[in-house]
């Protein structure tokens, strides 16, 4: 929130080890200033879980680079049935020895 506007959000459940990562978006006003890194950290030290995986279009150049940038790397691509777009799945191992508070 930045005066009372959001600017930017994320979702993510926990299902066994995997913490699912999804709808991260930042307003496009507010974007390439540290928000979105920061809402991913946050994630992150939320969850003790021993991976974190999420999906974008293959596409999505800037995105893709986003998440490289914080550790993830693609795994698999995917055509979703009814979807023009091939998505890229990806993910990043959390660091062994890390507790969520």
């Amino acid at each position: 929130m930045e005066d009372g506007e959001l600017v930017g959000s994320v979702r993510a459940y926990q299902e066994d080890e995997t913490c699912y990562i999804g709808k991260l978006m930042v307003h496009p006003d507010f974007q390439n200033k540290g928000i979105g890194k920061a809402l991913m950290n946050e994630i992150e030290r939320q969850f003790n879980v021993k991976r974190f995986e999420l999906f974008t279009g293959s596409k999505s150049e800037k995105n893709i680079s986003f998440y490289e940038k914080l550790g993830y790397a693609g795994y698999k691509t995917e055509k979703l049935e009814r979807e023009e777009t091939i998505f890229i799945f990806m993910e990043k191992l959390a660091k062994t020895g890390t507790t969520a508070s």
